[in-house]
C-alpha cells in the first residue's frame, strides 16, 4: 500500500508498505479516512520534536473505520467509525495502573515513536485504543485528539467557578483547550501575537478577552485591567516557544497554577524567589490525554457542544502531501486546521 514517509527533515515521499494478513490477538485491521495536521507533525517534519527518528510515517489525529478484528475483540466490529487515541502504553507499569497511560514510562505514540496512520491500506492498531463514533463524520473523529489535549490540559490546571483562565497561544491546541472553558463557568482569556488568530476566538468561540501579546511586555497591563489586578489563577502556555514558557509566570495570580501543555527541547529558566516562591505558584506538565477524555469529547461533538467546522480551515488530498505538506509550516497561511482526505 502506499503511505507518506517523512525521510529526513523537509524531506516527503511516497513509498509503499505491507499490508498485515489479519488482526494479531487484541488487535484490530483499520483504515485512514482523514488525518489532522498539528503542530507535532509540523515539528516532525521541521525535524524539531523529540522523540522523532527518520524515516516516518506520520498521522496520530485519525478518522478511521475498522475493517476487521480479532476474536478477543468485542467493543468494535467491522464497520465502525472510530478516532485513535495513539498513545500504546504498557497496561502493567506501575503508572499505567494508577491511571496515568498517558505518561506510561513506555508509552509509544503512533505516528511519532513508530509509523503511523498516513498510509491508504489498512493497518493494525491495539483495538482498546479505538474510541468508536459512528453517528460521528471522519473529520470530527480526526479532531477528537486535538481536543483531547486539550480537555486533559484544562484538568490539569482544575479551574474553579469564578476563576479566570488565560491560554497563551491560539493554535490549534490552545484553541482546544478554550472549546472547554467555554463551557464552564469561569473567565476565559487568549493571549497570541497573530492577530487573526484572536479575531477567530471572538468571533467563532465567543471569547471576550483577547489579548495581543507585545514584544514591549504592555499586554500585561491588558490582563491586569481585565482581571481587577489579580491576574490568571489558571495559565495554560500551549505555545511550546521557551521564552513564553520562562515569563508566563508573571501572569499569574498569587496561589496560582501554571500548566505546560506546549513542549520544547531547551531547557527553561525562570525567577523563583520574586515570582514563583513569592506568589506560591504551582506548575504541572500536560502529556498526551487519557482514555476516558476522547468518549467525554465524541459525545460533546454528538450533542452539538463543539463545532468541529469552525476549525476545518484547509484541505489536501494524499496524492498532494509531498509538494503541499511544507506550507503549513508559515503561519501566514492562516491555518487553523488542515485535514488530509486519505481515502
Amino acid at each position: 500500500m502506499q503511505a507518506i514517509q517523512f525521510t529526513a527533515p523537509g524531506k516527503i515521499a511516497i513509498i509503499d508498505l505491507p499490508e498485515p494478513p489479519a488482526p494479531g490477538p487484541g488487535e484490530a485491521l483499520v483504515r485512514t479516512h482523514r488525518m489532522g495536521i498539528c503542530g507535532t507533525d509540523l515539528s516532525c517534519y521541521l525535524g524539531k520534536f523529540p522523540f522523532f527518528d527518520y524515516p516516518r510515517t506520520p498521522g496520530h489525529e485519525l478518522g478511521l473505520e475498522v475493517v476487521a478484528v480479532a476474536d478477543d475483540v468485542t467493543h468494535v466490529n467491522p464497520g465502525d467509525k472510530c478516532s485513535l487515541e495513539p498513545y500504546v502504553n504498557d497496561p502493567s507499569s506501575h503508572t499505567s495502573q494508577k491511571g496515568n497511560s498517558n505518561c506510561c514510562p513506555g508509552v509509544q505514540v503512533i505516528g511519532v515513536h513508530n509509523n503511523g496512520g498516513l498510509r491508504k491500506g489498512v493497518f493494525a492498531v491495539p483495538a482498546r485504543k479505538l474510541h468508536p463514533g459512528n453517528d460521528l463524520t471522519y473529520d470530527q473523529l480526526a479532531l477528537v485528539e486535538t481536543l483531547a489535549i486539550g480537555y486533559h490540559a484544562v484538568q490539569r490546571g482544575n479551574p474553579q467557578p469564578g476563576e479566570t483562565v488565560l491560554v497563551i497561544g491560539a493554535g490549534p491546541i490552545g484553541l482546544a483547550c478554550l472549546e472547554f472553558l467555554k463551557l464552564m463557568d469561569v473567565r476565559a482569556v487568549v493571549m497570541d501575537m497573530v492577530p487573526g488568530r484572536l479575531d477567530f476566538c471572538r468571533e467563532n468561540l465567543g471569547i471576550q478577552h483577547p489579548i495581543a501579546f507585545q514584544p514591549d511586555g504592555s499586554h500585561l497591563a491588558s490582563l491586569e485591567k481585565i482581571t481587577g489586578g489579580q491576574l490568571a489563577d489558571v495559565v495554560i502556555d500551549a505555545t511550546g516557544n521557551p521564552k513564553s514558557m520562562a515569563t508566563c509566570f508573571d501572569y499569574a495570580a498569587f496561589t496560582g497554577r501554571v500548566v505546560y501543555v506546549g513542549i520544547t527541547t531547551s531547557d527553561l529558566t525562570f525567577p523563583h524567589a520574586a515570582v514563583f516562591h513569592r506568589r506560591e505558584l504551582t506548575l504541572l506538565a500536560s502529556r498526551n490525554a487519557l482514555p476516558a477524555d476522547f468518549g467525554k469529547i465524541i459525545g460533546l461533538i454528538r450533542d452539538g457542544k463543539i463545532n468541529t467546522d469552525l476549525w476545518i480551515t484547509h484541505r489536501i488530498r494524499f496524492d498532494d502531501v509531498p509538494a503541499e505538506f511544507g506550507k503549513f509550516t508559515d503561519p501566514a497561511l492562516g491555518a487553523i486546521k488542515a485535514i488530509i482526505e486519505v481515502n
